[in-house]
């Protein structure tokens, strides 16, 4: 069905989920429009201000986003390491109070979208009434759309327009690309800085092989929802379980040369003092500091030894973070 909706329910008041640029609620809103890969601390900003608008106006609040990403639309072998799934996104929006999100399925129909079409649809069918984008969002077929673009058409629709400059941090400024480049070089407390929280990704514990059960180090197997991360290595995490509280561990983050074969990564925890078993639970990792690069090791006992080494390294670095 084109025009699903569903709702999910998280710790906030229920946010509605649409697929489409469609919406049967004629209650017209405040909305803004991009990917959001990451929510970093610039995406909060925007939309930290498309909800005072929305308050201050008695609008409803609206994000559109796109699924999957353009760039992995045009060229999926080029795109960037996804930050964030969509449920990741989509929980986030939640959280912050965020009434509805468009997803939109970005296809080859999509794309040929024209610029003035895709306004169009954003005043009849998602009654708009105030637009907040970013200064360089570019929309529409052959990316021909812009700021200005946008602001002109809104007049003649009798919709506002706002730019959202971009925001910087000791010179930098705060971008998805700039949190993958930090968390590619291992550099954990930058990409902290630009996100405004520790870097995590969440998933459903599947069933492994069952090898760090085997060498003596049990690990919950988080299912990825993409077979690129923008980060790779062992790590220092706490892990957030329902039910359970936040576990300390030690992660492994890559495609485990040792006892692999093949290049698809994994990530997988070793969480200390635990011994539960939380087949099919959602967990979300937080990446607190890298410990080392993946390496290959010549036999399982070397490489036992290695894991030993590491969870001795990270307790010793929650004892002095505690």
């Amino acid at each position: 069905m084109r025009y699903a909706c569903w709702t999910l329910l998280y710790n906030s008041p229920a946010m509605q989920i649409l697929r489409g640029l469609y919406s049967l609620d004629l209650q017209p809103v405040a909305l803004t429009i991009g990917n959001f890969d990451g929510v970093h601390l610039g995406h909060q900003a925007l939309l930290s201000e498309l909800l005072a608008v929305a308050q201050a106006r008695g609008l409803q609040t609206a994000v559109v986003i796109f699924e999957p990403h353009p760039r992995e639309f045009f060229a999926p072998q080029q795109a960037p390491a996804r930050l964030t799934s969509l449920r990741e996104k989509l929980e986030f929006f939640s959280a912050l109070g965020i009434d509805r999100v468009h997803v939109c399925r970005f296809n080859a129909h999509f794309a040929q979208m024209s610029a003035v079409d895709f306004i169009n649809k954003l005043h009849e069918k998602l009654f708009a009434r105030f637009v907040l984008i970013g200064d360089d969002f570019r929309f529409g077929s052959g990316r021909s759309g812009d700021f200005a673009l946008m602001e002109k058409v809104g007049v003649k629709l009798g919709f506002e327009v706002h730019a959202v400059r971009s925001v910087m941090q000791d010179g930098v400024r705060i971008s998805s690309t700039a949190i993958r480049a930090a968390l590619l070089a291992g550099q954990i407390r930058e990409a902290q800085r630009y996100l405004g929280r520790h870097y995590s990704i969440s998933g459903r514990v599947v069933h492994g092989d069952g090898m760090g059960k085997k060498i003596g180090f049990p690990t919950a197997n988080i299912q990825l929802k993409h077979n690129r991360p923008p980060l790779s290595g062992i790590f220092v995490v706490q892990v957030h379980a329902e039910g359970l509280g936040v576990l300390q561990g030690v992660a492994s983050l890559g495609v485990r040369p040792t006892v692999k074969q093949d290049d698809k990564p994994v990530l997988e925890a070793h969480l200390f003092e635990f011994s539960q078993q939380v087949y099919g639970r959602h967990l979300r990792v937080e990446f607190l500091q890298k410990l080392r690069d993946e390496e290959k090791y010549p036999d399982l006992a070397t490489l036992t030894r290695q894991i030993a080494l590491d969870v001795e390294q990270a307790k010793k670095w929650f004892e002095q973070h505690d």
